[in-house]
């Protein structure tokens, strides 16, 4: 009986990023996954668009590893960054309650828009392919009582715009236009096409 050999694994992806959706989000792609927080600085200046915040973001969290990850052959960095933006203000992850609660407040019943960029780094070569992605969110109308209900769950204190998609926030979310992992933060098919251009074919 002949044993077919498994297909040799070309590269480990190196996330840089300690978000579980993250996490689970990149396994789908099927390849090796090593966990590296980047703890870059994410101030940006006044002024800088929507895309251009997140894809600088996204290359600062992957470049903040990439000599960590130098050390694990064939790795690629992987690092992105999801903000929130209505009326022309980025809403990123509430301070505190309050904020959460005039973050909801403000997207209550409104359609938004949550951009994601995206940047593969290959640790050997320093080649570098950057990315963002955009969808556009329409929230239900809400009372203040849900609002309030939803932020004492705690689940908005810790995701960009004050709500999560994939979890209890995906009662809040009417309807999107685009793609879904885009809002949840990493848009997968796009990161897909990014690994194709260093010679790794997904699926």
């Amino acid at each position: 009986m002949t044993q077919h050999a498994l297909p040799e694994t070309r590269a480990t992806l190196v996330l840089a990023s300690t978000s579980p959706r993250r996490q689970q989000l990149i396994g789908l792609l099927g390849l090796p996954v090593e966990i590296m927080p980047s703890h870059a600085d994410e101030d940006t200046p006044e002024g800088w668009s929507p895309a251009r915040i997140v894809e600088e973001l996204a290359q600062r969290k992957a470049s903040a590893v990439l000599e960590r990850a130098s050390r694990t052959p064939g790795a690629i960095v992987v690092g992105s960054d999801t903000i929130v933006v209505l009326d022309g203000d980025v809403l990123g992850k509430p301070k505190d309650r309050k904020e959460a609660v005039s973050m909801l407040t403000r997207l209550a019943g409104r359609a938004h828009e949550v951009f994601t960029g995206l940047c593969s780094i290959e640790a050997e070569s320093g080649r570098t392919v950057v990315s963002h992605s955009v969808t556009r969110v329409f929230m239900r109308a809400l009372t203040g009582d849900q609002i309030a209900r939803y932020v004492d769950s705690g689940e908005p204190m810790d995701k960009a715009g004050a709500y999560g998609i994939q979890e209890i926030g995906a009662m809040l979310v009417e309807r999107i236009e685009g793609d879904f992992f885009t809002v949840v933060g990493l848009p997968v098919s796009m990161l897909a096409s990014q690994l194709g251009e260093f010679g790794l074919q997904l699926p």
